[in-house]
């Protein structure tokens, strides 16, 4: 069971990676734009991407946490 929650822990933690990586290439995308043109229209897109790999890395976040809080009581359990 350790094992097949490690890996699910892995998958998570890749996927956090992911999402904030996305996350940093709409802001910087943002900024850009911001800075170029000053188009509001575009800036709105962009941020609402931003917001939304963002809450994605919070959501897997916290799956992953919860993930090593289960391990923990696994391993916690075992040792009796």
């Amino acid at each position: 069971m350790v094992y097949f929650l490690t890996a699910v822990f892995i998958v998570l933690a890749g996927l956090v990676v992911f999402s904030l990586v996305k996350g940093v290439i709409a802001f910087l995308k943002t900024t850009k734009i911001n800075l170029e043109s000053g188009e509001g229209e575009t800036v709105t897109e962009m941020q609402n991407m931003q917001n939304k790999a963002m809450f994605a890395r919070i959501k897997y976040q916290a799956a992953a946490i919860a993930v090593v809080v289960v391990i923990g009581l696994l391993a916690a359990g075992s040792g009796d």
